[in-house]
């Protein structure tokens, strides 16, 4: 064999080589990402995870949560019993609480977007007035029956806006909060003449007609949220998804699932 010949041979295992070393140091860092979303920003979180896969190489894993609550599914009892998570993506308020807990980082969390209520009526079914506080008060006192979730838009209604209108004795009864369950399953069914929920968590609903969001004098604007859980194993992979879903660049998707970009996003 030739000088030249040896020289080749070993030029082709030195690339062969190389090759080889840079396939599994771009494998080593394809990571699986365990992320709980609530149902607010669970639509968005939808549309946007295949672009960050494709960008990133990791992989999604993905569950879905209320920000608080007693059901099991909830993201702070997820947390409690030790479920391996590594990005959470809840109402802002909640997110705070973890964090004040130790149990999200102090650092590594954006806001991503904010979310007005809405309310819904079945698929068809005449659409009462809610343009202002007096025609909303009037829908709720008139309803038959009256459904609302149990995470922030619910609690806020029923511990809030339903005592400042002066009407939560005339709604006990009729007004329930459903836990778990999408409100806008509850209306569809028929099972609640209205319900209300976040805007984006109405508008994926088949069998429902929206009928809007409540007048700006009784609305109330929530802030949806992504942290990195503090004992995460991946914690380089769990940021980048984090700044993913907070770029400017996936504001006009956000905007289509019926949230607003968080303000520091707006274009």
């Amino acid at each position: 064999m030739t000088i030249n010949a040896i020289t080749l041979g070993k030029r082709v295992k030195q690339t062969v080589l190389a090759v080889a070393i840079c396939v599994a140091s771009s494998t080593s860092f394809a990571a699986d990402l365990y992320v709980v979303s609530s149902g607010g920003f669970a639509a968005a979180y939808k549309q946007l995870a295949p672009g960050f896969e494709q960008k990133t190489g990791h992989k999604l894993i993905s569950g879905w949560g209320p920000s608080m609550g007693d059901t099991k599914e909830a993201i702070p009892n997820r947390l409690n019993r030790g479920e391996t998570i590594d990005v959470v993506i809840m109402v802002g308020d909640s997110l705070q609480r973890l964090i004040d807990q130790g149990k999200v980082s102090k650092t590594d969390h954006e806001v991503l977007a904010l979310s007005r209520i809405g309310m819904a009526v079945k698929a068809g079914a005449p659409q009462p007035d809610i343009s202002s506080v007096d025609a909303l008060k009037t829908t709720l006192l008139n309803a038959k029956s009256i459904a609302y979730s149990d995470s922030a838009s619910g609690v806020y209604l029923s511990t809030v806006l339903f005592k400042r209108l002066g009407i939560e004795e005339q709604l006990k009864g009729k007004a329930r909060m459903i836990p778990g369950d999408p409100v806008g399953h509850i209306v569809a069914r028929g099972d609640a003449e209205i319900g209300f929920q976040q805007m984006s968590e109405l508008k994926p609903v088949t069998g429902i007609d929206i009928v809007g969001p409540l007048p700006d004098a009784a609305q109330q604007i929530t802030a949806f949220s992504a942290g990195v859980v503090s004992n995460t194993a991946q914690p380089a992979a769990a940021k980048a998804l984090v700044d993913y879903l907070s770029s400017p660049d996936v504001v006009d998707q956000i905007k289509r699932t019926g949230l607003d970009p968080a303000p520091h996003k707006a274009k």
